[in-house]
């Protein structure tokens, strides 16, 4: 995560919500798949990213999406640590 104050901030609030997870939710998220379709139109935009063919929504789409995936990559992350 970033050092800024922002990050900070954010890892902080990170923090507060991983210690609200059960060891039953930690296992959950840990072990959470991703989801088929998400990984699919993921792949899609990141190759029409790179060739540089992306409408404007579809960038916003993009942004969104992996965004989204890091948010939720660190809260398992946390929940993986929440399990050791």
């Amino acid at each position: 995560m970033a050092t800024t104050l922002a990050g900070s901030a954010l890892e902080r609030m990170l923090d507060s919500v991983a210690e609200c997870f059960t060891p039953e939710t930690s296992r959950r998220l840990a072990e959470l798949p991703a989801d088929p379709e998400v990984r699919r139109r993921l792949g899609e935009l990141g190759e029409r990213s790179s060739a540089g063919t992306l409408t404007p929504a579809e960038v916003e789409e993009y942004r969104t999406l992996v965004e989204a995936g890091d948010f939720i990559a660190t809260l398992r992350l946390r929940a993986r640590s929440r399990l050791r």
